[in-house]
């Protein structure tokens, strides 16, 4: 079967998506043993028996509840600092004084990473520790099956109302009597989403008919996300929320009088702030969140302000479950906040304690065969003698120290066992599904390796090769294969102990897959079996036997290499933006080499055969012939173009070889916007300093030069239409950003009147997509009414200008010199290297890839999910929909990589003149470069998964790199549907 090298690479990326999405399915861990609901309430055990006969408990119900309401305020994004330092001091005065003065536990609750909303609200009812897999279930929270502190209450008949964040409404569907729900996305709303919880207030503390109150309040965070923590909205906003907590707090005591038992009110965080203002990772302002537990049952704070106990945020639904008399979760990690129930009687204390251990230790038998052996469970163990001992005595009647004492050595045992069994528990209540892992590795190993066999003919003069497919796959060797693949899957998916998403599939699908790994197989060994006949065949192709392997050759290799295995260290992960920075710095001394090569120490002969000093972008055929025009002319005329070509020779060469240097500088000061990694992300940046309130007229101004920059760099090959809707689009990003108050105008005197900026982004978007249309149609044009390659330039180009266009809009304003520079690069680059150099497709391609790497991370990206601005996927938007959303944020954040490849695919389309197959090589490349690190840090992952970093550091790149794969599948298709029409062109 003979098929083009582009049609094949895309096909190639495809299949390595289906084995990367499979792959991830496999890696990211879903909580073992979590039985339905139904199954979860049991019979709570007893106390422990005393030794000796005739001597029983008569204690087997779970104890009474210790407050009669419970009132949860979870303000989004509440950091430790906002409560505890000067900022809870300055802002929330009442809440500072319960913490110093009145009768409030204060601890630092600990969240784990993924630090994103809907994990956490799981962590909080729950007690378990969820997947990371929940950062993409995030955006559409399904409902919560397993067993939750929720459920419990709804079952024994504790009526619950619920304001605020409609994630909730989503995991705990018909149980609260009474809610009301705000969209959690939709960031650039910080007052009504808080105000549509408080206006709740003042009825319902009026009323006595629930038993639980949750409030979540969403106007923090999403500050946090627009304008980051130090943000002069956050001071008003943390004010506001003291007023509540003083309303709420005041309300409940006012009414304990009626009551037999105390109120409890609940202060925390779900997750903290990065000091950008997102979250997601693992830095210590995103997991540390204050947690506080006001109850007049709690003594008063006295004598000096101590430091706030660290906590497990886990703790929270064992010790609320205990609050309201219902049953431990039975997936809960968590322990009992012991200052709690300090103040009960030594029964009750060490009941309570009882029974959390009991099921910490009988999650830990459900999911750990050799748990007798476990050092949690032993001290466990031994504390319930010990406790069984103590019981003897009370039961007695005994009133003396001895049974003090034991009482206090009991407790201390019971504390130490609870900490080992939590951190036991921690290590095993997930697991890896292997068996989906290593099908995807399989099939992603396998491409990797079908395209780096095809790499000779892929490269030929033709890019078009026979792929051996009726050969492999009517041998006996494909369907044994078939056989034995079908075999295992049987003995998987039957056994006992497997339960893999893989197996859940249908039988259809899974056979499907085994075919195609069978297929792939055969091919490969296929293509290496030829390959071995005919080991001198390939050296025939033009593309391939251009001489030996330049230094610039070297270096990609060299580059690319090292880049993969450097993903193996998670200090290398962290600070990925160092590789490529220096990879890129490297290049361009490396093209400052073949400048100086080029122009300095070649013939004055070969010189005179390659004019370029007036090539533009697109027609480069058309400046050779004027050229070649003007030679039979009069002599004096000759002898003025002589000189005059012979001064923009010259200059030439001076330019070309100062543009490596001009790039480099570019980087360098690309590289003080904005810090990024983990090791240096805390120190200011200039970024930082744009951003204050004190610079705004600076940033101001740097905005407006951006986008007359960004005008003047893209207009050139534009159409008058395009042009005018270019300048009126940029026009528009300004003044959207005028409007949410990021800048100003020269004859505004003030920002008081800030909006959404809804109209003036939708006017932006009616530009972009006015140009993308045109560009479209241009396409069409070229393709189906005339075979005009200028037209079809032309039309590629105003797409690439209507993308740029929507970066710029969706670019915070400090972040606009990132696009000026990269349109700038990209033109130094085409004319004064790729042209004159005349450097083939793979070459170019593979500096597109390393440049685009480069940019994302000279955007702010990193290796943090904190790093991922999602506010930019809610320009224009007044409400939250969830594709559009999802879209404008993918692209916001991969905006460097996908306008460089099109940049790639606008730059092979005017060489097609030159090279007829520019666009398969850049195709097959752009798959192949990226193919690479990814196939190479799955493997590297799978042997990592037990690293003590894999969840802060591995696991959020694997999520990098797998949407990666699917945006290069994109761009792969794209490339292929635009050399596909050309193709058949050329054939006609």
């Amino acid at each position: 079967m003979r098929i083009r090298s582009g049609v094949f690479a895309a096909g190639c990326v495809l299949l390595q998506a289906l084995g990367v999405g499979l792959f991830l399915r496999g890696f990211f861990p879903v909580p073992v043993r979590s039985l339905p609901r139904r199954e979860a309430r049991g019979v709570p055990p007893a106390e422990p028996a005393p030794p000796g006969p005739g001597v029983s408990s008569n204690w087997t119900k779970i104890p009474s509840p210790l407050f009669k309401k419970v009132v949860i305020v979870l303000i989004d994004a509440l950091r430790d600092d906002f409560v505890f330092g000067s900022k809870g001091k300055q802002f929330m005065p009442y809440t500072s004084q319960l913490v110093e003065k009145g009768p409030c536990h204060s601890f630092i609750a600990e969240a784990k990473p993924p630090t994103v909303t809907m994990p956490r609200i799981k962590a909080l009812m729950t007690g378990s520790i969820p997947g990371f897999i929940d950062i993409i279930m995030n955006l559409n929270s399904p409902a919560l099956l397993e067993d939750n502190l929720i459920w419990q209450a709804k079952a024994a008949g504790k009526r619950i109302i619920f304001y605020g964040d409609d994630t909730w409404i989503k995991l705990f569907p018909k149980h609260f009597v009474e809610y009301d729900g705000t969209t959690s996305f939709f960031v650039s709303d910080y007052t009504e989403v808080d105000d549509n919880v408080t206006r709740h207030l003042d009825n319902v503390l009026k009323r006595e008919d629930w038993d639980i109150l949750i409030l979540h309040y969403l106007g923090l965070d999403h500050i946090g996300h627009l304008t980051g923590p130090n943000s002069p909205l956050v001071g008003p906003k943390l004010y506001e929320m003291d007023n509540i907590l003083k309303k709420i707090h005041t309300s409940l005591l006012s009414k304990e009088g009626e009551s037999s038992l105390p109120s409890l009110l609940i202060v925390c965080g779900d997750h903290g702030m990065s000091e950008t203002g997102s979250h997601g990772g693992s830095s210590e302002e995103e997991v540390h969140t204050p947690l506080l537990l006001i109850s007049s049952a709690f003594e008063k704070t006295n004598g000096p302000l101590k430091q706030p106990e660290l906590v497990q945020q886990t703790d929270l639904a064992a010790t609320l479950a205990i609050g309201l008399g219902l049953p431990i979760s039975r997936n809960s990690v968590g322990n009992i906040l012991f200052s709690v129930i300090k103040g009960k009687s030594m029964r009750e204390q060490l009941r309570f304690l009882h029974l959390n251990g009991f099921q910490l230790s009988t999650l830990l038998q459900e999911n750990m065969p050799t748990y007798e052996k476990d050092p949690g469970f032993e001290h466990f163990k031994i504390a319930e003698k010990s406790h069984g001992n103590w019981i003897k005595l009370y039961l007695e009647g005994n009133n003396s120290e001895v049974l003090l004492n034991l009482g206090k050595k009991v407790l201390k045992q019971y504390l130490e066992a609870l900490k080992i069994l939590s951190s036991s528990v921690s290590k095993q209540v997930a697991q890896y599904d292997m068996y989906s892992m290593m099908v995807g590795t399989v099939i992603v190993l396998e491409v990797l390796l079908l395209l780096l066999l095809s790499t000779p003919k892929a490269l030929s003069s033709r890019a078009e090769f026979e792929v051996p497919l009726s050969s492999p796959l009517f041998s006996l060797l494909f369907y044994l294969l078939c056989l034995v693949l079908c075999a295992v899957h049987v003995i998987v998916c039957t056994s006992a102990e497997s339960s893999c998403y893989f197996c859940s599939i249908s039988w259809l699908m899974a056979v499907g897959v085994m075919v195609l790994v069978s297929a792939l197989t055969c091919v490969i060994l296929s293509t290496f079996g030829k390959m071995l006949e005919n080991p001198k065949r390939p050296a025939k192709n033009p593309a391939v036997s251009s001489s030996s392997w330049s230094e610039l050759d070297v270096l990609i290799l060299a580059g690319t290499v090292g880049h993969a295995v450097s993903l193996g260290a998670s200090s290398f992960i962290e600070e990925e933006h160092q590789t490529w920075y220096f990879l890129i710095n490297t290049l361009c001394l490396a093209l400052c080499q073949e400048i100086c090569r080029h122009y300095f120490l070649v013939k004055e002969s070969d010189l005179q055969l390659h004019p370029f000093g007036k090539q533009n972008f697109e027609d480069t055929e058309e400046t050779t012939k004027c050229e070649s025009v003007d030679i039979p002319s009069r002599d004096s005329k000759l002898g003025k173009v002589t000189s005059l070509g012979g001064f923009l020779k010259g200059s030439e060469k001076w330019v070309g070889l100062a543009s490596p240097l001009i790039i480099l500088i570019c980087c360098r000061l690309l590289r003080s916007l904005n810090q990024t990694g983990v090791q240096w992300a805390h120190r200011p940046d200039f970024g930082h300093w744009l951003t204050s309130s004190e610079h705004k007229a600076v940033l101001s101004l740097l905005a407006a030069i951006s986008l007359i920059m960004i005008f003047i760099l893209v207009q050139e090959r534009c159409s008058l239409v395009s042009k005018a809707a270019m300048a009126l689009g940029l026009l528009g990003v300004y003044s959207y950003r005028a409007a949410i108050g990021n800048v100003v105008f020269p004859w505004q005197q003030d920002s008081k009147d800030i909006s959404k900026g809804i109209i003036e982004a939708r006017f932006v978007y009616v530009f972009v997509l006015g140009i993308i249309f045109s560009g479209t149609k241009d396409l069409l044009k070229s393709e189906v009414i005339s075979a005009d390659c200028k037209t079809k330039s032309i039309g590629l180009w105003e797409i690439y200008s209507g993308l740029v266009l929507l970066a710029a809009l969706l670019f915070r304003p400090h972040n606009l010199p990132v696009l000026v520079f990269c349109l700038l690069i990209q033109l130094i680059m085409t004319r004064c290297v790729w042209k004159p150099l005349k450097f083939d497709a793979a070459q170019i391609t593979i500096m597109h890839h390393w440049f685009g790497q480069a940019f994302f991370y000279f955007q702010g990206n990193s290796n943090s999910i904190a790093s991922v601005d999602i506010s930019a996927g809610f320009v224009g938007l007044d409400n939250y929909v969830e594709i559009p959303a999802i879209v404008l944020t993918g692209f916001a954040t991969y905006a460097g990589p996908l306008l460089w490849a099109i940049h790639l695919l606008c730059y092979l389309s005017s060489e097609v003149s030159r090279n007829s197959a520019a666009m398969r090589h850049g195709c097959f490349c752009y798959a192949l470069i990226c193919s690479v690190p990814v196939t190479v840090y799955i493997i590297l992952v799978t042997g990592l998964r037990y690293h003590l970093f894999i969840w802060s550091v591995f696991s959020p790149k694997l999520l990098y790199e797998g949407i990666r794969v699917f945006i290069t599948a994109a761009v792969c298709m794209f490339f292929t549907a635009m050399d596909q029409n050309r193709a058949q062109k050329i054939q006609d």
